[in-house]
């Protein structure tokens, strides 16, 4: 640091050095001695400018809103979060994305609390509605500006700001949609509940009871579309949260194998993009985040049963790989029985239509992904953790999950 700081250092760290910062203890240093030196933060704006500048940079290298406050929460801090949502909120108004942005974008900034009026001094704001102290606001702010001038370029799955039109008018749901929308809100509903109580065999009926609907919806919407043609593929990206974010998506990948999604993740940032019918996502999804609840409390009564580890993370980990191997052979079997019996009840030969769906998703996936490469892990597990996961596994409500045209 040097002795004197004035505006156009702090300028030229904002603007051209600001990949330091996204080292934690670097941007801590800076903070302390931008405290220490008195330097009020974002007096004139430039902070708030330069964080809006980064903002821009990361949608134009694949980002959505989701995925900027997963990473500002896995990479930075929890408290980043609300300055991040702060900052997608105050571009939300600026570009005026709720008339003019993609529907999966104004989703992700409806569900993030981000589609209000917006606040133009936003780091003042937010630093006075947190309560941060100089330093911690300095430190917080700066870490999160180099997450976001380091952020890795991914697939552009939906257009950036810079690639939307004029303001839309945007169509009323049809009765079908909104159907469809009114049953997603309840599975979630019922899931949330699930997660919060803390009675084992009321998490096991609540997410029971979602399952079953999960499974209607799915199989009902995928009956009324039949035939999958390419305009219908769709992509969603989903956050895995730590810890054995290897693992668990392992989980998430045996689910969406048993559904013919194809699961596409980046090491290192625990986002992955899952790509298939727009009925068999939203099931993927449903049903990850139900096993997620189902293998946490399977994981704390098999760690009570098999008494004090030597490494409880090796124990842990392999215990969620053990549980991800049998719930997919399990999901499996389930859809082969399904599918057998739906050709036995129609009469039908559903091989032709099955194929043409998981083509149309290949295709689809081989246009997004052209450089895709698979991977398998081959690190050593520990046996005890994987047995028990899979008898975890033996245990777990997966509901009577049917072909997508049963």
């Amino acid at each position: 640091m040097p002795d004197v700081i004035d505006d156009a250092w702090l300028a030229d760290l904002l603007r051209h050095r600001a990949f330091l910062l996204a080292d934690a203890e670097t941007a801590a240093d800076v903070a302390t001695d931008l405290a220490a030196h008195g330097v009020a933060l974002d007096a004139d704006g430039s902070v708030t400018r330069a964080l809006l500048d980064a903002l821009d940079e990361t949608w134009e290298r694949g980002w959505q809103p989701a995925d900027v406050t997963h990473a500002a929460r896995r990479k930075a801090t929890a408290g980043s979060v609300p300055l991040a949502v702060a900052l997608i909120a105050e571009h939300a108004r600026r570009t005026s994305a709720a008339e003019r942005a993609p529907d999966t974008w104004v989703d992700q900034l409806r569900e993030l609390g981000a589609l209000g009026a917006g606040d133009g001094a936003v780091v003042a704001g937010w630093q006075q509605a947190e309560r941060r102290t100089p330093v911690e606001a300095w430190r917080i702010t700066l870490h999160l500006l180099g997450m976001l001038r380091s952020t890795a370029r991914i697939e552009l799955l939906v257009p950036p700001p810079s690639r939307w039109g004029a303001a839309r008018r945007r169509a009323a749901a049809p009765g079908a949609v909104a159907g469809e929308e009114r049953a997603l809100r309840v599975i979630r509903g019922l899931l949330a509940k699930a997660e919060a109580t803390d009675f084992a065999e009321e998490a096991e009926t609540l997410t029971a009871k979602a399952q079953e609907l999960m499974t209607r919806h799915a199989v009902d919407a995928a009956v009324l579309q039949g035939d999958l043609p390419a305009g219908d593929v769709d992509t969603r990206r989903v956050h895995v949260a730590d810890p054995y974010v290897r693992a668990k998506v392992q989980l998430l990948g045996a689910v969406a194998e048993a559904n013919d999604v194809r699961l596409v993740w980046y090491q290192g940032l625990g986002i992955a993009t899952i790509v298939g019918g727009r009925a068999d996502l939203d099931a993927v999804e449903l049903l990850f985040t139900s096993l997620l609840l189902q293998v946490a409390q399977g994981l704390a009564a098999a760690e009570r049963t098999a008494g004090p580890s030597s490494s409880p993370r090796a124990f842990r980990r392999a215990f969620l790989l053990g549980y991800a191997h049998r719930i997919g052979e399990r999901l499996q079997d389930a859809r082969r029985r399904a599918t057998a019996e739906a050709a036995a009840e129609r009469e039908l030969d559903l091989l032709p239509v099955l194929r043409s769906r998981r083509e149309a998703v290949d295709s689809a996936v081989a246009q997004l992904f052209p450089k895709l490469r698979s991977s398998r892990s081959r690190a050593s597990v520990d046996a005890g953790g994987w047995y028990a996961g899979q008898t975890a596994a033996e245990r777990a409500d997966v509901g009577p999950r049917r072909s997508p045209l049963g």
